[in-house]
């Protein structure tokens, strides 16, 4: 018997962002996209994630920010890296940054508030091919940027789970290995 579901899980595949174009997600397409997003297992009700989103010109915008920021970090960058930063975010035409935010001194453990957060950029990216649509989550030097921390207006308890590039795939990308059962899977015995 066929499920819909299950036969999306195996065979779902990322697309890299450089094979993404328009159209992405439409307004309402979005919003079930970041619904499907916030439906992760949430111990508590912590809500331990937020979406930011850049969609537009906004991501031109930040791609100056990308930009300042390298040439911050990295002062010997070359020209053309710092061009290709300042065009990162328009590889997709929505990109959705996944923050992942810690209750500090709360009874749910830190560990799986960040693995709540890391469920919800998998279900971004679920969500976004089951409609048809490329998604990629990467992070890169980016998310671990001080002065991108800074321009996302993350406080000292926040921290980039990822960001999920969302648009029209280029092409269909070719499978890639994938581990043997045998070689990831063991039965407890005492």
């Amino acid at each position: 018997m066929s499920n819909p579901t299950l036969d999306h899980l195996l065979t779902r595949r990322s697309v890299s962002a450089n094979a993404l174009s328009e159209p992405g997600p439409d307004e309402s397409q979005l919003a079930q996209i970041l619904t499907a997003a916030a439906r992760v297992p949430d111990h508590k009700k912590l809500v331990p994630w937020r979406f930011v989103l850049f969609q537009g010109p906004a991501r031109e915008d930040f791609g100056r920010v990308l930009a300042e920021a390298c040439q911050a970090e990295e002062p010997a960058a070359s020209a053309m890296r710092l061009q290709m930063e300042g065009m990162r975010f328009l590889r997709a035409p929505v990109v959705v940054a996944v923050i992942s935010r810690i209750a500090k001194a709360h009874v749910v453990p830190e560990w799986e508030q960040i693995l709540s957060a890391g469920a919800a950029c998998q279900n971004l990216v679920v969500a976004s091919s089951s409609m048809g649509f490329g998604a990629q989550w990467i992070t890169e030097w980016y998310a671990y940027s001080e002065a991108v921390r800074q321009a996302l207006g993350l406080d000292e308890a926040e921290r980039v789970a990822g960001f999920v590039y969302i648009g029209t795939p280029k092409e269909k990308p070719d499978e890639r290995p994938r581990p043997e059962l045998d070689d990831i899977v063991t039965a407890w015995q005492a």
